[in-house]
């Protein structure tokens, strides 16, 4: 039985003037003690580190600057990590504290070694208890949200189940604060029956995600064969139902034909440096033949890149994939057209295939 990754909001964690929700978090830890009795592997993705320092110092809406969103995030952090540990250490559960960034994710080294630390606290039977480390992010490498964060996180570790615990349902069919016959969508079996929903971008005051973001850490992690929940976090039982597979929230179907776990971090952790478009027949043999992409495919190549940085394939305005270069841009601009007998010739040392099949997935 894989590990159980649950991820709770800001709205769960604090309330309104950025106070602990004890009660909450109290019983959630219940839940969690349980499961763990049970012999179960927890991971705890928690927001809420900028909202607790925000209660902290005082500040009633969330900031905008990177560097106040750090700050504020170094007053919560540490209270907020020793409310989960003292509730958890009362119930006999350890935990753990640890802070990721983007760039432990997108950085194929650092991601392996997260992943060995994270097993090993598992082994040990400790719950760790994850949040990005956003004292030291920038907005340029920055997760956006946690919910991305915990869908990473499941994917690192094959989880069996993401529950994304928030201060909605679920999904409806519109914003039910505004629309009051909005009904829930109790089951996604594919993400194309969302597409005529009305599905919001709209965030607490403390919060950064919103249920899009949700919907699309969602999608990243069912594309990994790994079930999802999204449910109140407010309500009692609710980690009890959805792991019982009971109705809770809106349950999304592990996807059929997942992908390996390389293409899996390449798709949604490695980030892109630049775009190389292509002509239609490369578009069309990436996307049916399963094929490398050669120079002689290639039509334009736009950014400043190094070879194994990872880039976005486009044919025109529709995006093809992604992957890894074997040339920097100033190579490929050099050999984009050739076929491979002159990109030899001009470069004797290059790869045949500027991007290897096997380091592309498609968009």
């Amino acid at each position: 039985m894989g590990p159980l990754v649950i991820k709770l909001g800001s709205s769960i964690v604090v309330d309104e003037r950025g106070l602990v929700r004890e009660d909450v978090l109290g019983r959630i830890c219940d839940e969690l003690a349980e499961l763990h009795r049970a012999g179960r592997s927890v991971i705890v993705v928690t927001s809420g580190a900028i909202a607790r320092g925000m209660g902290l110092m005082e500040i009633p809406l969330r900031p905008r600057a990177i560097d106040e969103l750090q700050a504020a995030s170094a007053v919560g952090q540490g209270k907020l990590y020793q409310v989960y540990d003292e509730l958890l250490k009362a119930r006999g559960v350890p935990t753990a504290q640890v802070l990721l960034t983007f760039f432990d994710m997108s950085a194929r080294t650092h991601y392996l070694n997260a992943r060995q630390t994270l097993r090993k606290l598992l082994d040990w039977r400790v719950v760790p208890v994850i949040n990005e480390n956003d004292t030291t992010t920038t907005d340029e490498i920055s997760f956006g949200n946690n919910d991305f964060l915990a869908a990473q996180v499941a994917i690192l570790l094959g989880a069996e189940q993401l529950l994304l615990l928030t201060d909605a349902a679920g999904v409806f069919t519109a914003d039910p604060r505004e629309r009051p016959d909005a009904q829930l969508v109790s089951e996604v079996q594919s993400f194309d029956a969302l597409d005529d929903l009305d599905i919001g971008h709209a965030t607490s005051p403390l919060g950064s995600g919103g249920m899009r973001s949700k919907v699309v850490a969602a999608e990243m992690a069912t594309a990994a064969g790994i079930t999802t929940v999204i449910a109140s976090g407010l309500e009692p039982d609710t980690i009890r139902e959805a792991v019982a597979a009971r109705p809770a929230g809106t349950r999304f179907a592990a996807q059929a034909g997942r992908y390996s776990s390389f293409k899996l971090w390449l798709k949604y952790a490695k980030p892109t440096r630049g775009r190389v478009l292509v002509d239609a027949g490369a578009a069309r043999a990436l996307r049916e033949g399963g094929t490398s992409l050669l120079p002689v495919g290639i039509t334009e190549v736009g950014g400043s890149f190094d070879a194994g940085d990872a880039v976005e394939i486009a044919h025109g305005a529709d995006t093809v994939g992604k992957g890894i270069s074997n040339y920097s841009a100033d190579e490929l601009r050099q050999v984009l057209g050739m076929q491979s007998g002159d990109v030899r010739r001009l470069l004797p040392r290059a790869s045949e295939e500027a991007i290897h099949r096997d380091y592309f997935v498609l968009a």
